[in-house]
């Protein structure tokens, strides 16, 4: 993120060259591959919806997260347990409608890539969309460390994180109260710690899980097996990873919409982010 003005600024407001191209391309192929990376891999967990800690996770052992399907009467139930917890979840975990026909399978067809039952063809999916973001990810990690996009834009300064800065944020978060003029030239505090969570911590978390259970990758690197203490156990934080990315999107967008989607959107594309010269403060 940089503060150079546009010198096309209209009246009224001024443009900030906000986003970088590198940021900008790697940005909207992170959203391809992890739109596709997701539903493959819902159809791939479809095969065995439960997952286990440990080296081993079989029909009879016990798992602290799994969705199943049960007869009750002449009705279907769809039942998540999570831990002691079960809920009755019929008509979206468990089993769903489709063409008007229950259908028996953890996430439903249209949360699925394919739509219909196959995990071969969702781990072809699956894996051809992991690499494409495996390599997106070590392009922008190379261009961001050249740049020093990370410990410019990313790394938080000793003021931001005082306790009396960082917990103004978060109340004006709360109150939905967003950054404007001056203080938009520049990711908040709560973004920086956020991205450098997703950057640092998800995505190699989902990476390396990932390819801990891959048969062939154990051969060349056994350790990664122990590392996470066992394939089921990596499956489990591999889930737990994509789920925890699916939060941070979720509330991601969210902002996006709340604090100015036009405005966002084209810094985006464009690069470009207008700001008001009455809000610079």
């Amino acid at each position: 993120m940089t503060t150079t003005v546009d010198v096309r600024s209209k009246p009224g407001r001024i443009f900030i060259y906000r986003h970088t191209l590198p940021v900008r391309l790697s940005h909207w192929l992170n959203v391809i591959c992890m739109s596709f990376l997701l539903l493959s891999g819902l159809q791939i967990f479809n095969a065995h919806p439960a997952l286990y800690w440990g080296k081993y996770g079989a029909d009879y052992d016990p798992a602290f997260i799994s969705i199943e399907t049960v007869e009750d009467g002449n009705q279907l139930r769809g039942l998540t347990h999570i831990g002691a917890l079960t809920l009755d979840t019929s008509g979206v975990l468990g089993v769903s409608q489709v063409d008007g026909i229950p259908d028996e399978r953890a996430f439903p067809a249209w949360l699925t890539i394919p739509s219909y039952r196959d995990l071969s063809t969702g781990r072809r999916w699956h894996f051809f969309f992991a690499w494409i973001f495996v390599i997106n990810g070590l392009i922008y990690l190379a261009s961001g460390l050249f740049s020093r996009h990370f410990r410019r834009d990313l790394l938080p300064s000793t003021e931001e994180l005082g306790g009396r800065h960082l917990w103004s944020e978060i109340i004006d978060h709360a109150r939905l109260r967003f950054p404007h003029g001056e203080g938009a030239r520049r990711y908040n505090t709560l973004q920086k710690f956020a991205y450098l969570l997703v950057i640092f911590v998800l995505l190699p978390g989902m990476i390396a899980t990932g390819l801990t259970m891959s048969p062939g990758f154990d051969a060349i690197a056994p350790w990664l097996v122990d590392m996470f203490g066992g394939r089921q156990s990596a499956r489990t934080l591999h889930f737990l990873c994509a789920i925890s990315l699916v939060i941070f999107v979720v509330v991601h967008v969210a902002m996006v919409l709340l604090s100015g989607f036009i405005n966002n959107l084209r810094s985006m594309i464009t690069g470009y982010y207008a700001i008001h010269p009455g809000d610079m403060k």
